[in-house]
């Protein structure tokens, strides 16, 4: 796999504090630039910025293996262990999961974990996780 660089995503938030507390207190990013309409975060590498709008984002859902996946959704792909840990953690801080942290395609070479939350603003978050990255696009 060629090396990653990161990547920007912007999305909206209701409210900045709420944001704030989540993705830097729960989910453990650092902060970096802000201003009293955004806030940029480091989230496992990646610039996230979350933009005050003042409304609550609007979210679908498609069927995926039996569960309603939320779209749009945005992530990280974790290494197996770190994955748990965060798991674990989001659990700890009673993060409440659309889909709990489970195994997709197990045995097959796309075999992964995935799970899905929401932040306070109801923007979904999936983070996923291979046990070999090499199968990130396997079919």
């Amino acid at each position: 796999m060629a090396a990653l660089t990161p990547f920007h995503i912007a999305f909206p938030v209701h409210d900045l504090d709420a944001a704030r507390a989540f993705y830097g207190g729960v989910l453990g990013c650092p902060e970096g630039r802000s201003s009293s309409d955004w806030i940029d975060f480091d989230l496992f590498g990646h610039q996230i910025v979350a933009h005050r709008t003042g409304e609550r984002p609007r979210a679908a859902h498609n069927p995926v293996d039996g569960h309603d996946v939320p779209v749009p959704h945005f992530g990280v792909v974790l290494a197996w262990d770190d994955f748990q840990r965060f798991a674990d953690r989001l659990r700890a801080a009673g993060v409440r999961f659309v889909i709990e942290p489970y195994i997709r395609f197990q045995g097959q070479p796309g075999e992964q974990a995935t799970m899905f939350f929401l932040d306070p603003s109801g923007n979904a978050l999936e983070f996923k996780s291979f046990r070999d990255f090499a199968n990130l696009f396997a079919k």
